[in-house]
């Protein structure tokens, strides 16, 4: 009976898996000279809307999964100290000798951190004060108005600091995390072809001092690019719009379950924190656009990124639509395949559209 009750424990956690792709770019190496936060989310939640906090002794603005009406869980934000969060989850933190029960409270420690701490130092004070266990397997990403940027790779009682100033570190600017942490020796954990896939990208980048909230929007969180295959989906499929080409979609970096990007542009040391800026795309990133907000109350968030009537973000909405035409075999694993004739027009047609949110931003 043991035996089976373990298999299906297995099985059931492997449902309900769901990675993301997250990065680090330190503001010393940026197009901007300002930090760069990112998360590519990927989870079951598909319905994500933006909400504005005024709860905690900093306001904030962050993602939430649309049924959560009261904003218990946030998955990513910055606040008006200009202190910005976003994780990962990692799947090879937890010792083996660690049965805690408590678990997924990552969302609970992000809304604590923005609603209390102004930088990355005093993130770290609230990892030591807080009660153990956590309940957290995450490489928590946090950027600050100090130009400070670190990954903390945390368990239920400890955390590993990745400073993303240090060159030993970071020798390119960047540190990126995707299901599993750098702390540990154990091969478990998810995303390592995503991660390759990123480090490509971001190396090449840096390469052309192209770091910045365009090249991330546009080349990562849109990437059709694998590494393992060493194909871009973008240059080496010919094909026509009408031809209905279904293709494999696996391990690439927007995936079947990614719901939205977060990309929070922080502040040089001495701006004002206020002009963090957090950009975002909800629903899917291959059908959605980029939409930059400041945190500075409820009435100036946009109306399709928040709750309507129905409970769920307009835009949101609209992009799953679209994703829906996407993946039109229902059946079986038929959710595996996507139809790329569908799929390659959208991220040239919608770079305009980024082109003209960044002069926007570029003008405020």
């Amino acid at each position: 009976m043991q035996k089976y009750l373990t298999i299906i424990l297995v099985l059931f956690s492997i449902q309900t898996i769901f990675p993301c792709t997250t990065a680090i770019v330190s503001g010393k190496y940026t197009k901007s000279g300002r930090p760069l936060l990112l998360k590519h989310r990927d989870s079951g939640f598909e319905q994500n809307i933006l909400m504005y906090f005024d709860d905690g002794k900093y306001a904030f603005t962050g993602l939430v999964n649309s049924e959560d009406i009261e904003g218990k869980d946030v998955w990513g934000g910055v606040n008006s100290e200009g202190f910005a969060i976003i994780n990962s989850a990692s799947y090879n933190l937890k010792p083996n000798n660690d049965t805690t029960i408590l678990v997924d409270r990552e969302g609970i420690v992000m809304k604590l951190a923005l609603q209390e701490c102004a930088s990355v130092k005093d993130f770290e004070n609230l990892l030591l004060s807080m009660e153990k266990p956590l309940g957290v397997e995450a490489n928590f990403g946090v950027i600050d108005a100090n130009g400070e940027a670190a990954y903390f790779e945390t368990n239920n009682f400890t955390y590993n600091k990745i400073d993303v100033s240090d060159k030993k570190i970071a020798p390119f600017g960047y540190v990126i995390r995707t299901n599993y942490s750098f702390v540990t020796d154990k091969n478990d954990g998810y995303g390592y072809i995503r991660y390759n896939t990123a480090n490509e990208l971001f190396y090449e980048a840096s390469l052309e001092n192209n770091l910045s909230v365009e090249f991330i929007i546009q080349d990562v969180s849109r990437s059709l690019k694998h590494s393992l295959l060493n194909i871009d989906l973008k240059e080496n499929i010919q094909f026509s719009e009408n031809e209905n080409k279904l293709i494999s979609f696996q391990d690439f970096i927007p995936r079947r379950n990614s719901c939205a990007t977060i990309l929070i542009e922080g502040v040089k040391p001495g701006e004002e924190p206020e002009l963090a800026t957090f950009w975002n795309i909800l629903g899917f990133q291959l059908t959605s656009v980029a939409i930059p907000v400041w945190v500075k109350s409820e009435e100036v968030l946009p109306n399709i990124l928040v709750a309507d009537s129905s409970g769920n973000a307009p835009l949101c909405v609209k992009a799953l639509e679209l994703k829906n035409e996407l993946f039109p075999v229902k059946l079986g694993n038929g959710s595996r395949y996507i139809n790329i004739s569908k799929t390659i027009p959208n991220p040239i047609e919608l770079s305009s559209l980024i082109d003209n949110h960044c002069q926007i931003l570029r003008s405020v």
